[in-house]
This record gives structure tokens, sequence and C-alpha cells, in this order.
């Protein structure tokens, strides 16, 4: 009895991984989109320092 429940529990955890792959690969453009959407919120946090002193004169050549 007690292998019947290892297997099981084997088979189980063997059901439950494969499910996990195919929910990854078939919602991997949603959470693609979803870490790049956080890294452009986090670029755009930046602000002040994303640009150079010397933008404010790139109209004088």
């Amino acid at each position: 009895m007690k292998v019947a429940r290892f297997v099981l529990k084997i088979v189980a955890l063997a059901l439950a991984t494969a499910a996990s792959v195919c929910c990854v690969i078939a919602y991997w453009d949603k959470i693609s989109a979803f870490f790049a959407g956080i890294g452009a919120r986090l670029e755009s946090k930046k602000g002040c320092c994303g640009h150079s002193e010397f933008d404010d004169y790139a109209d004088w050549e």
C-alpha cells in the first residue's frame, strides 16, 4: 500500500508540473508583456537622472 501511495504522489507531482508548464506556455505573451511593462515603469520613474545636462543645448547647432 505504501508503494502505491508513493507512486500516486509521483504521478500527481508530474501532472501538476505538466499543468504548470502548459499554463506558462499558454500565457507566455501576457507574462512577457507584464515584465516589459514593469521595466518601462521603472525606466519612467528615473525622471531627473534619465537625461544629460547637455540636452538643453541641443538646439544651439
